[in-house]
């Protein structure tokens, strides 16, 4: 007897043009992760009916969607498309801003040790949560909330194409400036930006006929060294700034600017002997200038 491992697990995309449909004949390609756990997710609906015997009789489906993370070791060029559906918007001369075209994806699971296959489709990209820390890869983790999934017995596309298959990116290379000055005294980065996603359900329908878009909300917390209070200063005084993480590796660069934020903690606890650490956790804010609360600037290699 065979069963599913996760080192023969597959997990492969490609962008809908119309939405929660697969489009014909699909060119499907690769997506680089470390782990995944999109799945299917009903609602219940239970009868309330009264018995004698004190029993349930019946138990009914209701709503579906799905929901799950796909965690992956950031590189460059190998998540391109699915930052540009986070940001809702397209690369335009190597530069991605937020925007409000909302593209929906198709992705497939293949658990090709037993010929078994998982579609999901309308799936929207509804958060990233990115994670820099020394001495660590980069990680991030994609949020998906998406329409609808079937089960079938062979793969949408035998022979994927392979994404880009640079190493991941490391917290050695790369540079955070806050305020425009270079900190070299950063010890922790967390930035997560949500949109804020809601599934739309109509009457006639088990899945959802739209997925809708909140507010772009980003958030994170800087930890660096206490070395003086000039990054405490700015919280206590309610003082905008602006932060800037430039993350280096094979391939290129890529730059995630944020113009404008503002710091609304600022925690220093001493735990112990060794040095004080200062949390900053901060929101991002739109910026007119820029036209963004985020801006992403890839830069390949020459």
């Amino acid at each position: 007897m065979t069963f599913a491992t996760g080192a023969r697990h597959g997990l492969s995309y490609i962008a809908e043009t119309v939405f929660g449909a697969t489009p014909e004949t699909p060119s499907m390609t690769r997506l680089r992760h470390t782990a995944c756990s999109l799945g299917l997710e009903k609602t219940t609906l239970q009868s309330e009916e009264i018995r004698d015997d004190r029993q349930i009789a019946h138990l009914l489906h209701g709503q579906k969607s799905v929901t799950g993370d796909i965690d992956v070791e950031l590189s460059y060029g190998a998540f391109d498309a699915l930052l540009a559906g986070l940001m809702q918007s397209d690369w335009d001369d190597d530069v991605l801003k937020a925007g409000v075209t909302q593209p929906s994806f198709t992705f497939e699971r293949a658990f090709r040790d037993i010929g078994s296959y998982q579609v999901f489709t309308g799936c929207i990209v509804s958060r990233l949560r990115l994670t820099v820390r020394p001495d660590r890869l980069i990680g991030g983790r994609f949020s998906i909330l998406g329409r609808s999934m079937s089960l079938e017995s062979s793969a949408l596309d035998a022979t994927p194409a392979a994404g880009a298959a640079h190493d991941p990116m490391t917290g050695f290379k790369g540079a955070i400036t806050e305020g425009g000055d270079s900190l070299g005294i950063v010890v922790g980065l967390d930035l997560e930006i949500d949109n804020g996603l809601e599934a739309a359900f109509t009457l006639g329908e088990v899945a959802a006929t739209d997925i809708l878009a909140g507010q772009s909300r980003i958030t994170g917390e800087i930890s660096s060294y206490f070395e003086d209070a000039s990054l405490l200063e700015k919280f206590v005084d309610e003082t905008e700034s602006s932060l800037t993480l430039t993350l280096e590796g094979a391939g290129g660069e890529l730059a995630l600017a944020l113009p404008r934020l503002v710091y609304t903690g600022g925690s220093l606890p001493a735990l112990g002997t060794g040095p004080v650490t200062l949390s900053l956790p901060f929101t991002a804010l739109y910026d007119e200038s820029a036209g963004s609360n985020l801006v992403l600037t890839r830069t390949p290699d020459a």
